[in-house]
């Protein structure tokens, strides 16, 4: 696909924008293990984004606790996670800089992510940057999390954009294959301890940041 092709590009939000990750992963396993789980902060990359009831759900059929309760561990985890966003969220390198490059291309901008309404707020407002998008979809309430399509089909759809226009960029597998699904062009753009494993392979394009974006668009898609 060309650039003169694209019409829309569509953020996933933790990893991408937001130097949120480390926060999941030490909010679920503080969580987890007060439930009694024998886990490591490592193995919370398993789940990196999933849906926070799909994380749960996932633990729980690993290791079952007494009293489950999906939601009550779900708001638990988000909690301490909007917490940290609020007092200590950093942006991802190139962040505005890539915001910047869509808007001046000419081209609509989304947000898909797997993160609730609180959690989505509390990095619009710790960065400052709600009006740059024209979309903003959560799986929150769809039927389906990613790896399901749905929310980019939903973001797609908000921003009036056939999906094989799209452009979706991601950090997370579960997120690409999501993308992938919904037969959108697509950008990786994983940690780099994670950089070098063969599963990044399914992502049309890899970046090494956000703020490669604009050369990337004058260049190829």
């Amino acid at each position: 696909m060309s650039t003169s092709a694209l019409k829309a590009v569509i953020f996933d939000m933790d990893g991408v924008l937001i130097d949120s990750e480390p926060m999941w992963q030490i909010a679920e396993h503080k969580v987890l293990t007060d439930l009694g789980l024998n886990v490591s902060i490592e193995d919370m990359a398993l789940t990196t984004g999933l849906r926070i009831d799909q994380v749960v759900a996932f633990w729980y059929h690993r290791s079952p606790w007494n009293n489950y309760d999906n939601q009550q561990t779900a708001t638990a985890i988000v909690d301490q996670v909007v917490s940290q966003i609020t007092a200590n969220g950093k942006p991802m390198k190139g962040v505005i800089e890539a915001l910047q490059a869509c808007q001046e291309r000419g081209l609509k901008v989304g947000l898909a992510t797997s993160s609730s309404s609180d959690i989505i707020n509390a990095v619009l407002n710790r960065l400052g940057i709600e009006a740059y998008f024209d979309a903003i979809k959560s799986a929150e309430y769809l039927a389906y999390g990613k790896p399901h399509p749905e929310v980019y089909l939903t973001c797609a759809q908000a921003l009036n954009i056939d999906p094989i226009y799209c452009l979706a960029i991601e950090d997370s597998f579960n997120g690409l294959v999501s993308a992938r699904a919904a037969n959108m062009q697509t950008i990786a753009i994983p940690e780099a301890k994670h950089a070098a494993l063969s599963k990044w392979a399914i992502a049309h394009h890899r970046l090494n940041s956000l703020a490669d974006l604009a050369e990337f668009l004058d260049t190829h898609c």
